[in-house]
């Protein structure tokens, strides 16, 4: 059975991935479950420099899901090179690397800098957090900032360029065709969706920053609208993102059109939940008949439906 799927020149062994900012940088489970079952591995944001992130608290458990507002806390380009790229290398899996930043050219920097090292095979560009006060969303509620970003990073790379796409928006389609028409080779989405949670004893907010990224099983319909919308309106690959707990979950992503899928909460609950889900998709097929996941991908029947999505595009 064929469960692989190509972005440029690499190719990914199967169709799930684990979410940039749920895995770390992979070193924190190496040791509990095999990393090399995973098609892929996304890595916690970087940027140029070392960032803290908000202030506690910053997670909340809520209903069918969780809301963060970390604020792309992470170890720096720099030290990631130094400390972390060594142990990446060791897994037999597709490293892509989550990049952030608060300029575009703070984005470049970061590419520039991993540009000069061995095994990163691809890039995911995060547009779309919404939990940081400069950059993060208004670059990914800004269409030709993400024309930009998509432009001056497709410049400093011939690597596979992912960009991560925010649902907060009216039409993120808008945005997939901007990052496509600069060259991206890929996007993924959804990114989380604003949320707020409240402490009815307090009557203040649960988190720091007051609103942050909700995620989880609950924005699974949302998350599927978005993609499919999307997929309708790109001729480049879709990866989709948002509520993938089982393997029905996943399967309803690649049935809409998404060629791959990233595993995020479900990783807080489970680290090898992207594993299992891998599996599932290709026993799956196997008691279907089905030879290639590709037969899957975007088998969606709206024959008998009204595709009211359409009148968006």
């Amino acid at each position: 059975m064929k469960t692989t799927f190509k972005l440029g020149n690499v190719e990914f062994k199967n169709r799930v991935l684990v979410a940039s900012g749920t895995f770390g940088y992979g070193d924190e489970v190496a040791d509990s479950i095999n990393i090399n079952g995973l098609g892929g591995l996304i890595t916690k944001s970087l940027t140029p420099k070392p960032r803290e992130g908000n202030p506690p608290s910053r997670i909340v458990e809520t209903a069918s899901g969780m809301i963060n507002s970390i604020g792309l806390a992470n170890i720096g380009v720099e030290k990631f090179v130094e400390e972390k790229l060594p142990l990446l290398n060791n897994f037999d899996t597709v490293i892509v690397v989550n990049v952030a930043g608060s300029t575009v050219e703070e984005y470049c920097r970061v590419i520039e800098k991993l540009e000069q090292v061995e095994g990163i095979d691809a890039y995911e560009i995060n547009v779309s957090c919404p939990n940081v006060k400069e950059g993060g969303l208004n670059f990914g509620t800004n269409v030709k900032a993400t024309a930009e970003i998509t432009k001056e990073v497709r410049r400093r790379t011939m690597k596979p360029v992912i960009v991560k796409l925010t649902p907060n928006v009216t039409r993120v389609s808008e945005f997939g065709i901007a990052a496509e028409a600069e060259g991206a080779d890929a996007v993924s989405l959804i990114n989380t969706l604003v949320g707020l949670a409240v402490d009815v004893k307090t009557r203040k907010p649960k988190i720091s920053t007051v609103t942050g990224g909700l995620s989880g099983p609950a924005i699974k319909p949302v998350a599927l609208a978005k993609v499919y919308e999307v997929v309708q309106a790109l001729k480049i690959p879709v990866i989709g993102i948002g509520g993938i707990f089982t393997v029905e979950d996943a399967l309803e992503f690649l049935i809409v059109g998404a060629v791959a899928v990233q595993v995020g909460t479900a990783n807080f609950i489970d680290p090898a939940s992207a594993i299992h889900i891998a599996e599932g998709i290709e026993k799956y097929c196997s008691e279907n008949n089905i030879e290639d996941v590709q037969q899957i991908i975007g088998s969606l029947d709206t024959s008998t439906c009204i595709p009211i999505i359409k009148s968006w595009l």
